[in-house]
């Protein structure tokens, strides 16, 4: 099966450069059917899982598009599918991903952009984190633009997570701020809470008490926070951590309200140590006991005169 398809795509071959031959009655090669018999080899080699020759049959498709200013979907889709054929070398793949989006754009496609970088975050986001973080971004950008802002918010959470999963924390923190815009824009409170609890454990183990208590305070604008069950976990939550109270801290965190929230913020709360080893601070002292032989106070004094009855 495999030595057909390898055939087949030597035969498609054949035919892309017989078609881009010139001649005597022949001026000018014709790249547009170039392009579709290089498209065909490239499918045959993939096929049958020769994939540096199905990448190279992609990139002379894309060159003949190129060649023929035919600059729509296929011209992008040859560098993205070449991309595909190379999952043994991730990063060059994610390079023709994203000249295949950057051609998208050119040429008013930016949905199959945005989709085309979508795919190659997720093709390397095991593999290289922070270009996965970056290619969502780039995604995310691009709805934005076209104000399709339920796709972007989208893309900003996935960034939003793998930063935590890093422990980026200071990236997490605006990223997260992003999308709680976005959801305020649109309108979509209850999110605008739960992205409020994500903002304030991430600030929490930035070990910045201050930038979490602001978030909890800026949030009491959002409609219907101030009241709900999101603000008050969050207000007892920072309560047990000014307080060292580490008892108090996991209650909250243990909560169905954080456990269910995305895997990575659930981590984040079942990981949060109070500063000081959770050892509460010091309420004030209760009087301390007289040593042994020191003279009675005298309400005791005539406690104990009358201990046993007046008579």
């Amino acid at each position: 099966m495999a030595a057909q398809k390898i055939n087949e795509g030597l035969e498609h071959l054949a035919k892309a450069e017989k078609y881009l031959k010139t001649g005597f009655l022949k001026w000018k090669p014709d790249y547009d059917s170039a392009a579709s018999e290089y498209g065909k080899a490239a499918v045959a080699f993939k096929n049958a899982k020769q994939f540096e020759q199905a990448k190279d049959a992609c990139l002379k498709e894309a060159v003949a598009h190129e060649n023929n200013r035919a600059y729509l979907s296929p011209f992008g889709n040859g560098y993205e599918f070449a991309a595909f054929g190379e999952m043994q070398k991730l990063p060059e793949a994610v390079q023709l991903i994203e000249k295949a989006s950057m051609m998208y754009l050119e040429n008013g496609t930016p949905d199959t952009a945005a989709m085309a970088l979508e795919r190659a975050g997720k093709l390397i986001e095991n593999v290289d984190p922070e270009k996965a973080v970056q290619l969502y971004q780039q995604t995310a950008n691009v709805f934005e633009n076209e104000e399709r802002l339920r796709q972007a918010v989208e893309l900003l959470g996935k960034a939003s997570r793998l930063l935590v999963r890093g422990r980026r924390f200071d990236e997490a923190a605006i990223s997260i701020q992003k999308e709680k815009n976005i959801y305020k824009e649109i309108e979509n409170y209850p999110t605008c809470y739960k992205k409020t609890i994500a903002q304030v454990l991430v600030h929490l183990h930035r070990n910045d008490y201050v930038a979490a208590e602001r978030c909890v305070r800026e949030s009491y604008s959002i409609p219907g926070f101030n009241g709900s069950e999101d603000c008050a976990a969050l207000e007892q939550l920072l309560e047990g951590y000014d307080q060292q109270d580490q008892d108090q801290v996991a209650e909250v965190c243990n909560s169905p309200l954080f456990k269910y929230m995305d895997n990575d913020y659930a981590k984040l709360g079942l990981s949060l140590v109070v500063p000081g080893g959770g050892v509460k601070k010091k309420a004030a002292a209760p009087p301390q006991a007289k040593p042994e032989g020191t003279a009675a106070p005298a309400a005791e004094e005539e406690e104990d005169e009358y201990a046993g009855g007046l008579c």
